[in-house]
């Protein structure tokens, strides 16, 4: 028996009625935001997330499905979504163009990692991308609308937000963490040894227990933002503040990804284990530069939807819809085009085959439907429906040309 690859898991049975219901619930308040579907291919050349991502993740060093192509082209499967939005924002000149543009989208993404749970290795997001606003407020506008979709969807969850400071902060503050890992010596773990030279301001997320317990006397780099970076990290807070959402600053976010800058923010839950993470994101000014397009304020997050599965509260499911049968053979093909009609308007599951009543009231209960309307022999010859109430028991016989 052939089986699904580890980590590629099928969406079926209960666990799609879960999921569509998120991104019905995400996607609705995605577009009251101003927000757009936008969709990216799932393969993209292997150089965009080098740039993008960066060579110094782990990602980029790990995990990537990377592959050479028939035509010699280094494509791999898309690890993330933001890269891939991006380089459509470019390619479509809209960089260009100026102005300000606002996307949401969902799909499949792949690393190749461990699988464990909340983890696969072909896995779902849902994610944002805001470009050409400059401003805090956009920000905090991200913040306030992964909070509505968490509570949407009855999801409690603690916020985490933290400065990455720009180009003016960034670079002293780097030196003076260089210098603190580095007299740590042979103490920190390979990781940190490697991401000192590459990406320093990740050891600080690093998840060794010994190199963590070091790094808490290392230099802050909320203690050394520049008056620009510093006076927006206040604004945020008081944005959150005024609008009821309540946070903690961890001097030690950082996110996973290279191209951040600015305001970091992480949701958690305490009710999935140490891998507590259900949303992130934060402000990305300078990568769609990075990819060769006109420098463009951004900001974005993305939410992992199989994190969130086993946290969502499903709304009550109520009755809808119709159930509709034949009795007889002969009534089969009426009932079809009844069927066909009745579908401009609502949702008909539809039995091909003919049974009792009994049977069929049966089939309507299986599928949660408000009605049960079947055509036998003496419906036939009267030119009627005869309907039921599945919620109230009523019972009806309507004419088939009002029905």
């Amino acid at each position: 028996m052939i089986t699904s690859l580890r980590g590629m898991n099928d969406i079926l049975s209960d666990d799609y009625k879960r999921f569509t219901y998120f991104i019905e619930t995400a996607s609705t308040i995605a577009k009251r935001y101003g927000f757009h579907f936008i969709e990216t291919p799932i393969l993209e050349e292997t150089a965009l997330f080098k740039r993008s991502v960066g060579e110094s993740s782990d990602i980029v060093g790990k995990e990537m499905y990377q592959f050479i192509d028939k035509g010699e082209n280094d494509v791999c499967l898309r690890p993330e979504g933001t890269a891939g939005v991006v380089r459509a924002f470019i390619q479509k000149k809209l960089d260009r163009a100026g102005g300000t543009h606002r996307y949401y989208y969902f799909g499949p993404m792949f690393r190749y990692e461990r699988p464990q749970k909340g983890r696969l290795r072909q896995f779902h997001q849902f994610g944002v991308e805001s470009f050409g606003i400059e401003s805090v407020y956009e920000d905090a506008s991200m913040i306030m609308m992964v909070s509505d979709i968490l509570k949407a969807c009855g999801i409690g969850f603690r916020l985490k937000i933290n400065s990455l400071g720009d180009g003016n902060c960034m670079p002293s503050y780097r030196d003076r963490l260089v210098s603190f890992v580095e007299s740590c010596g042979d103490a920190i773990c390979d990781d940190c040894n490697r991401r000192k030279s590459t990406n320093p301001i990740r050891v600080l997320d690093c998840k060794n227990e010994k190199c963590q317990s070091l790094y808490v006397n290392a230099p802050k780099l909320i203690n050394n933002l520049c008056s620009a970076c510093e006076s927006d990290f206040e604004k945020l807070k008081s944005l959150l503040d005024a609008n009821n959402i309540a946070y903690e600053v961890d001097t030690n976010l950082v996110r996973g990804l290279d191209y951040y800058s600015k305001t970091a923010f992480e949701f958690v839950s305490d009710e999935i284990g140490s891998q507590s993470a259900i949303a992130g994101g934060g402000r990305y000014d300078r990568l769609v530069e990075f990819l060769d397009g006109k420098a463009t304020p951004a900001v974005g997050f993305a939410m992992g939807i199989e994190r969130l599965m086993e946290l969502i509260k499903m709304p009550e499911e109520t009755r809808s819809g119709y159930y509709m049968g034949a009795m007889d053979e002969n009534t089969v093909d009426l009932v079809l085009s009844l069927v066909q009609k009745k579908r401009a308007s609502e949702v008909v599951t539809f039995d091909y085959k003919p049974k009792g009543l009994k049977a069929h009231l049966k089939a309507a209960d299986k599928v949660n439907a408000r009605y049960c309307a079947v055509i036998g022999e003496n419906e036939l010859n009267e030119g009627v429906v005869w309907v039921k109430d599945l919620e109230s028991k009523e019972e009806s016989l309507i004419p088939q040309a009002e029905f």
